[in-house]
């Protein structure tokens, strides 16, 4: 069978959960299309004089509930399709945890491990007075994602302030110094950690000892592995682009968190047994966290999964096929909506900071960050009670719903 692109899978997650609704006909092609695409060309002139052009993206799929939220990403695979689908998710994403948001994503297709800062600089500029048009405070607020970070956004506000005058709400995931919340780069790993203890609680168990395998070392993994490890957690296995290591008897996550930070391959570290990322996807553990790639498990290597859970952490890491083939090898899966949400709660409470200009404490960020996320788990267990359904499917139907109830009110339909 051909394999579904990144939106047709997504669309095929949002399908299942609209039967449970019996959610009329005519809204499918409102909530299945974006809204916006825009595709913009992207010159840059290199350091050594070279002109590179790449291709940038930003994609408003839904702004019934909210202005549009999302990331920015660089990687060769951001193409348009990849970046609509992302939108997507990110639409059902702010909807299941109930913050005032609409989804949108955007990305350049480019590997940046090849540029300087200065390039990464001239380039960001370059993309965001591209989209500025369609961007705002009121209007649609990028965020940090795969291969950018608090630099690029800083970089991204000041753009758009050269524009708009000093704007600080126009981007989330800034510097402290910015405008940025403590606690705002922790929110996404630490909001994983939040909604893995609600599921542990449910079912009867502690963190305490329980074994837990991270793919993708990068600010999610590292940050969950941290946080959960600060609770008893034992992480047997972590990896990241160059492989990884596996101690059953776990790792020392500081030491993992300290090479990651120089740069330096995990499989460094003294006393573990190195490992691909194939190979850690298949270790022996009670929660694999996929945090770093889209589609890692797939019908060719579900099977190999023998994990209790997967808490997917990155986004879309599971296609629909393997989903399937996981929940019938007793499997659960703690969906990507749910589980990696704490990122936009977190950009949620900057956003609102930069908006009144007051900063709270970073003990009232993670107290209300804890809150929402075992909220939006509890709802989505209980939604799966109730219609017999798996989780993601649960999370998707309040999602959805929440959605398209908006969009009623406002007279879309």
């Amino acid at each position: 069978m051909p394999q579904r692109s990144a939106h047709e899978a997504v669309n095929s997650y949002f399908t299942d959960a609209a039967r449970i609704l019996d959610l009329d006909a005519e809204l499918y092609p409102v909530l299945t299309s974006a809204y916006r695409e825009l595709a913009v060309q992207v010159p840059v002139r290199l350091d050594d004089g070279d002109l590179l052009v790449v291709r940038g993206y930003r994609v408003q799929h839904n702004g019934a509930r909210g202005p549009y939220k999302g990331g920015i990403r660089y990687h060769p695979d951001a193409d348009l399709d990849e970046v609509r689908a992302l939108a997507s998710l990110m639409t059902w994403k702010t909807a299941l945890v109930n913050v005032p948001f609409g989804g949108a994503k955007g990305g350049i297709e480019v590997d940046p491990g090849g540029l300087s800062a200065a390039e990464l600089e001239r380039m960001t500029r370059r993309f965001t007075m591209a989209i500025s048009h369609v961007l705002g405070v009121y209007r649609d607020i990028p965020a940090p994602d795969m291969n950018t970070n608090a630099q690029v956004m800083a970089w991204m506000m000041d753009a758009f302030s050269s524009k708009a005058g000093y704007t600080p709400a126009c981007v989330t995931g800034k510097p402290l110094d910015l405008g940025g919340a403590p606690g705002r780069e922790a929110a996404t790993g630490r909001g994983c950690v939040f909604v893995l203890a609600a599921w542990a609680e449910h079912h009867g168990r502690s963190l305490e000892g329980i074994r837990v395998a991270v793919q993708g070392f990068g600010n999610v993994g590292s940050w969950f592995a941290h946080e959960v490890a600060g609770r008893g957690a034992r992480v047997v296995a972590a990896s990241d682009l160059q492989g990884g290591v596996h101690d059953p008897d776990g790792l020392d996550v500081g030491a993992l968190r300290d090479l990651a930070a120089a740069g330096r391959p995990l499989s460094e570290i003294p006393g573990g047994v190195a490992l691909t990322n194939d190979e850690l996807l298949a270790c022996e553990c009670d929660v694999l966290v996929p945090a770093a790639l889209g589609e890692v498990i797939t019908e060719d290597n579900a099977a190999a999964v023998r994990a209790e859970v997967v808490l997917e952490a990155a986004n879309q890491p599971v296609t629909p096929e393997a989903d399937k083939l996981l929940a019938d090898g007793g499997v659960a899966v703690i969906p990507d909506i749910l589980a990696n949400a704490g990122g936009v709660v977190g950009s949620y409470f900057e956003w609102t900071q930069n908006i009144q200009q007051f900063t709270w404490k970073e003990s009232r960020f993670n107290r209300e960050l804890e809150d929402i996320m075992t909220a939006a788990y509890t709802a989505t267990r209980e939604t799966a009670e109730r219609h017999g359904c798996s989780m993601r499917q649960a999370a998707y139907a309040i999602g959805i719903e929440r959605v398209a109830n908006a969009a009623r009110m406002r007279g879309y339909v």
